[in-house]
C-alpha cells in the first residue's frame, strides 16, 4: 500500500471509531458534542429535493474513486469495493429500495452512509481529496448541463412541428398585425417561421450556456484545492467535461452556470408565452383562425358550448414561474462572499422546478402546434381587412409614378379616407376616385391591392412571399437534420 493509501486507511479507522450513533452528525460532527436541534435539522436537511441528483452524485463518485486508485491515493481493493458498493446503491435507488434518511441531510451523505453499511470502513476513503462543496457543485453542474441538453432537444422538436405547419401553409393568407391592428397581409407559414427563429435562438442560448458550464469543479475540495496528487483532468474527462475549472474558490462558490441556464429558460418562456397568447386569441370566435382538438382543450362545468384553450393558457402562466426562478436564485447569490455559504443550498429547488415547468411547456406547445387546424378562408378574409394593402398602394405610386414616398403616403392616406367614406376596401375603390387624388393613376394599380398580391410581392430575403417562406423552411430543415 502506498503512503497516501496507508494514511487514508488510518484516517478511515479513526473516523469509524468515532462514528458513534451513526447519525448524520457522525459524518461531520467530531467538533460537536450534541445533536442539532430539531429545527436546525429541519432547516438544514435537503435530501427531500437533492435526491434528484443521485445519478450525478454516483457518477462523480465513480470518477473520483477511479482517479484515487489510478493516482495510488487509495488501494485497488478499496477502489473495487467502493465502485461495487456504488453500483449496488444505484440498483437500490432504481428499484425504490434505497433508505433515504433525513438524518444524513443530503444526497451526498446518504450515499456515503449507505456505502459504509454495504462495504464497511473502505467507504470512508471515497471522500479523500474532496469536499461536499465541490461534490455538490459537480452534481448540480452536471444536472443543469443535462437540463440544457434536454431543452435544446425539445426546442428542436417544437421547431419541427412548426416547420410542418409552415410548409403546409406557406401560401395561406392571414393578417399581419402591429399594435394588434391589421397592418399588412402575410402568410400563416411566415408567421409560424418567426417562432422557428425565436426558438432557434433559444436553443442556441442553451447550447452556449452548456459550453460555458462544461468545466469540472471536482477536486477544488472545500475551497483551496487538495494536497493529494489528484488528477483533475482525468476526472473532468471521465465525466464528459472539456476541462477542469481553473480556480478552486470560483469552483465551489459560483452558480452563474445555473443563472445563465435559467436566464435562457426565462427568455424561452417569453417566446412560448407569446405563441400561447396568439393561440388563445386565434381560438376566439371573434378571430376564428384556428381550431384545437379535444386533446388540448377543456370544457366548462356550467357552459356546455365552451371549448377552452387551457393548455395554451397554462403555458402562458407558467412563464412567470420560469422568470421567478431566475430572480430567486439571483437574489440568493447577490450578496454572498467567497467561497461557499449554506445559502447556496437554495439553488436547487427553483432550478429543478423551473426546468420541470419548461419541459412541460415546450412539450405542450409542440403538441398544440401539431394539433392545430387553421381556417384559411377566415384568415384570408381577415387579411384584407383594415385597408391592409395601403402600403402596397403607396409603393405602387413610388415605383410607377416616381412619386416621393412621403407624397405617396399622403395620397394613400387620402385614398383610405375616401374608401372609409364609401364603405369599401381599397381594391373596390373606383378608378375615378383614385384619379381624383392623382390623375396619373391607372387601372394597373388594382394588381397590387389584393392581399394575395401584397404577400406575393414581399420577395426580399426573409419576406412573406411564399417562395421566401419555403426557402427558409428548407434552410431550417437542413439545419435541424
Amino acid at each position: 500500500m502506498t503512503d497516501h493509501a496507508s494514511k487514508a486507511s488510518q484516517d478511515t479507522a479513526h473516523m469509524d471509531a468515532a462514528s458513534g450513533s451513526g447519525q448524520g452528525q457522525a459524518m461531520w460532527g467530531g467538533r460537536f458534542s450534541t445533536k442539532p436541534a430539531e429545527l436546525m435539522q429541519a432547516i438544514n436537511v435537503s435530501i427531500g429535493f437533492d435526491k434528484r441528483l443521485w445519478r450525478q452524485d454516483l457518477a462523480g463518485s465513480r470518477a473520483h474513486a477511479a482517479m484515487l486508485r489510478n493516482q495510488k491515493i487509495i488501494s485497488g481493493d478499496d477502489a473495487a469495493a467502493i465502485l461495487g458498493g456504488l453500483d449496488e446503491i444505484a440498483r437500490e435507488i432504481e428499484a425504490g429500495d434505497f433508505p433515504f434518511r433525513d438524518e444524513f441531510e443530503d444526497i451526498h451523505m446518504n450515499v456515503e452512509a449507505r456505502l459504509r453499511e454495504l462495504i464497511g470502513p473502505a467507504a470512508g476513503r471515497l471522500h479523500t481529496a474532496r469536499s461536499r462543496n465541490d461534490q455538490v457543485a459537480l452534481d448540480f453542474r452536471m444536472w443543469v448541463r443535462e437540463a440544457c441538453e434536454r431543452a435544446t432537444g425539445q426546442l428542436q422538436a417544437l421547431q419541427r412541428a412548426l416547420l410542418a405547419q409552415a410548409e403546409a401553409h406557406a401560401e395561406t393568407l392571414m393578417p399581419g398585425f402591429t399594435h394588434l391592428q391589421p397592418a399588412q397581409p402575410v402568410t400563416f407559414g411566415h408567421h409560424l417561421m418567426a417562432y422557428v427563429e425565436m426558438f432557434g435562438r433559444d436553443a442556441s442560448r442553451f447550447a452556449d450556456a452548456r459550453a460555458r458550464m462544461n468545466e469540472c469543479p471536482l477536486g477544488a475540495a472545500a475551497l483551496a484545492g487538495s494536497p493529494f496528487p489528484i488528477d483533475r483532468h482525468a476526472t473532468a474527462a471521465a465525466l464528459g467535461f472539456a476541462r477542469p475549472t481553473a480556480n478552486s474558490l470560483d469552483s465551489v462558490s459560483s452558480r452563474d452556470f445555473a443563472l445563465e441556464a435559467l436566464a435562457a429558460g426565462a427568455i424561452c418562456a417569453t417566446h412560448l408565452s407569446r405563441l400561447a397568447e396568439e393561440i388563445v386569441i386565434w381560438m376566439t370566435p371573434q378571430f376564428g383562425f384556428i381550431r384545437l382538438s379535444d386533446a388540448f382543450t377543456t370544457g366548462s362545468s356550467i357552459m356546455p358550448q365552451k371549448k377552452n384553450p387551457d393548455a395554451a393558457e397554462l403555458v402562458r402562466a407558467k412563464a412567470g414561474r420560469m422568470m421567478a426562478a431566475f430572480t430567486q436564485l439571483a437574489v440568493v447569490m447577490k450578496g454572498l462572499p467567497l467561497a461557499y455559504s449554506k445559502d447556496m443550498q437554495e439553488d436547487k429547488v427553483p432550478t429543478f422546478e423551473a426546468f420541470d415547468v419548461l419541459d412541460l411547456s415546450i412539450g405542450a406547445m409542440a403538441g398544440m402546434v401539431g394539433d392545430l387546424t387553421p381556417d384559411p378562408d377566415r384568415m384570408a378574409a381577415a387579411a384584407g381587412a383594415g385597408f391592409s394593402t395601403a402600403t402596397d398602394l403607396a409603393d405602387w405610386l413610388v415605383r410607377t409614378l416616381d412619386m416621393p414616398f412621403r407624397d405617396a403616403h399622403h395620397v394613400t392616406g387620402a385614398a383610405v379616407k375616401r374608401a372609409e367614406q364609401l364603405d369599401c376596401g381599397l381594391a373596390d375603390l373606383p378608378l375615378e376616385e383614385l384619379k381624383a387624388l392623382d390623375p396619373r393613376i391607372e387601372a394597373g394599380v388594382y394588381d397590387v391591392l389584393t392581399p394575395a398580391a401584397s404577400a406575393a410581392s414581399r420577395k426580399s430575403y426573409g419576406g412573406t412571399a411564399p417562395d421566401q417562406v419555403r426557402a427558409q423552411i428548407a434552410r431550417w430543415k437542413d439545419a435541424l437534420s
